[in-house]
């Protein structure tokens, strides 16, 4: 802040370095992200993938997505059985990210991420669509999902 003074966005914009970013994951060193246009990847895939990218405790970085998606679907000759792998697989990547964010933060205050430390689990949108559905309305919501 020059002077002590607050900055206004524009400036704090003007200020920032060339792609910048506020992910300060350990992420760059663990995967390749491939360049596109990241809305026009996020629309070509299945609806429940948006859905899970939507929820992923890090930018999920939709090309990457949906080259894996493409290349799932080829192997297996199936959407759903590509669809169910992508799933898999990004839960798997979301607890590597976090063992590795947790780790990088051990190394430099010695102590876990606190939401590690506290068993916390990522929020997901489960039950929200259950609950809002005419058919959860009509059933008084008992027909709620829970993961």
């Amino acid at each position: 802040m020059p002077g002590g003074r607050l900055m206004d966005l524009a400036t704090v914009r003007r200020h920032a370095a060339p792609g910048a970013s506020n992910d300060v994951s350990p992420r760059e060193a663990m995967w390749r992200r491939w360049d596109g246009d990241e809305w026009a990847a996020l629309e070509s895939l299945p609806a429940t993938i948006r859905r899970r990218l939507q929820e992923h405790a890090y930018d999920a970085w939709t090309v990457n997505a949906l080259k894996l998606w493409r290349m799932f679907r080829r192997q297996t000759a199936s959407s759903e059985r590509a669809e169910r792998r992508l799933l898999r697989y990004l839960d798997e990547c979301e607890v590597m990210e976090r063992a590795a964010a947790d780790a990088d933060h051990r190394k430099v205050y010695g102590v876990p991420l606190p939401h590690v430390a506290a068993a916390a689990s990522v929020l997901r949108a489960h039950g929200i669509a259950a609950a809002t559905s005419p058919a959860a309305a009509n059933d008084g919501g008992a027909a709620v999902a829970t993961r």
